[in-house]
């Protein structure tokens, strides 16, 4: 019987750290990039769940998917070679219809299905519908790949409107119809911008920023440039971080790292006081 009080009143403590950042996010925007180990047989369920529960207490998502590995197996059973550059897929007109009939295709639909299977009104779309992700100007190494690339928010705004959460997979279209593959990562951060959403969200397989083996919770692009200074913040990390800050300077309020490896990390992320990842924020006016 202790035991069991004790279970039940660590559930009402975790209902009751909740409860602020439900009223608090209430109405407002969210993008979540999906991808990396996230994406897991073993953890797509629990972010089917993550993502309805945020959509049923009010909170507007809209998901941007990933989903490389897919299209690196894919291309090889079609013999198509996959080559990169500095880490980033290069985009060859074969490999750009690979990569058109991947994403947009069965992942995108995977990851409808899932999250209507547990009743999040989802509904799949590629940035090429409604012109949604436009590309200004492609890469001048990685082929059909968006480099600069602008987002027109109407459709998703629309599909929100109407209470359905927008799947979003990563292809852009220019001015003339060609079709671009985009990264993930930058087409979530362009359409949270177009947004002004108040968090953008990248499920990766980091934990976020970890010095001397803590985690920091929270950052401001000031604290960041010390760490990276003093070479605390190096490698693949130091792009990110840029990029978190370009986001928050564009009018998001708040950009998160978080390890979606952890199961329910989405939740323990927005509704608990330290997270489990780290936020960039703004600086201190």
């Amino acid at each position: 019987m202790a035991q069991q009080n004790g279970t039940m009143q660590r559930k009402e403590e975790v209902l009751i750290e909740a409860l602020p950042y439900i009223q608090q996010f209430e109405g407002k925007t969210f993008v979540v990039k999906y991808g990396g180990a996230a994406m897991g047989d073993n953890l797509r369920d629990t972010f089917a769940q993550d993502v309805t529960l945020l959509k049923k207490i009010g909170i507007r998502i809209v998901l941007v998917h990933g989903g490389g590995k897919e299209i690196t197996d894919m291309a090889s059973r079609l013999g198509i070679e996959s080559q990169f550059h500095n880490g980033q897929r290069i985009t060859t007109e074969p490999l750009r219809d690979v990569v058109q009939m991947v994403l947009a295709g069965k992942i995108n639909k995977d990851i409808v299905a899932m999250i209507n299977r547990f009743g999040g009104r989802a509904v799949g779309l590629c940035g090429v519908d409604g012109s949604t992700l436009n590309v200004l100007e492609p890469s001048s190494v990685l082929g059909l790949v968006g480099e600069d690339v602008e987002c027109d928010a109407s459709l998703l705004s629309l599909l929100l409107e109407k209470d359905y959460m927008p799947v979003l997979s990563p292809l852009g279209v220019d001015k003339s119809g060609t079709v671009y593959n985009i990264n993930a990562d930058l087409a979530a951060s362009e359409v949270a911008s177009a947004m002004h959403a108040e968090k953008l969200i990248y499920m990766s397989d980091v934990e976020g920023i970890v010095v001397d083996g803590l985690l920091i919770n929270s950052i401001s692009k000031s604290g960041a440039v010390q760490l990276i200074d003093a070479g605390q913040v190096s490698g693949g990390m130091i792009p990110k971080v840029f990029t978190a800050f370009e986001t928050v300077d564009a009018g998001v309020n708040k950009v998160h790292i978080i390890d979606g490896r952890i199961p329910h990390a989405l939740l323990l992320e927005i509704f608990t006081d330290r997270g489990v990842g780290t936020e960039f924020v703004k600086d201190p006016a």
